[in-house]
């Protein structure tokens, strides 16, 4: 199978692979013999605190990839719009499924159990992927929909911590309505 895409994406999905495999082999190299990694009570409660994060971020991904699919319209690269989408979980926020997983890092490092990196690496690595949202992917969504997206943007924020919004995109994907 081989899947259309533009450079763009292929970019951020080779950065995303790099700072996860990067970050997670430098700090499990960190922490090799530091105590508390070794503590198999804190790798017990880090693990399920880290499926529990992960599955939150995979949900967001779904959720907004879901609706995101509505902005595909004719033949056009996996992963690119062509419509502005405006409804379900964009009507609260702009980026649900980056907002999502930004939280990647993060669920991955507490999985790993890894000190080092849930306190240094993660975050620096959740801000890092917040930066090239904020800049790179709103002046890219920006140029493409100029007036329109101008217009989306001032209604409604990057991201919402309402409690609605949240529910709504962390809600559990129901298989029946992707098929």
């Amino acid at each position: 199978m081989r899947i259309h895409t533009t450079p763009s994406v292929v970019v951020r999905v080779v950065l995303w692979l790099v700072m996860l495999l990067g970050g997670a082999w430098y700090a499990l190299w960190s922490d090799w013999h530091e105590p508390l990694f070794r503590n198999g009570w804190f790798h017990l409660f880090s693990a399920l605190v880290g499926l529990f994060v992960m599955t939150l971020a995979f949900r967001a991904a779904a959720n907004g990839g879901r609706e995101l699919s509505k902005g595909r319209v004719g033949d056009i690269p996996r992963l690119e719009t062509n419509r502005l989408v405006t409804t379900g979980i964009y009507r609260c926020m702009r980026h649900p499924m980056l907002f999502g997983l930004t939280l990647l890092p993060l669920g991955w490092a507490l999985l790993l159990g890894s000190p080092t990196f849930i306190t240094v690496i993660a975050p620096l690595e959740m801000v890092f992927i917040i930066f090239m949202v904020l800049i790179f992917e709103e002046r890219e969504v920006a140029g493409k929909f100029n007036e329109e997206y101008r217009r989306y943007r001032e209604v409604v924020p990057a991201v919402s911590f309402r409690p609605a919004c949240l529910k709504r995109l962390f809600a559990k994907v129901n298989r029946k309505k992707i098929q």
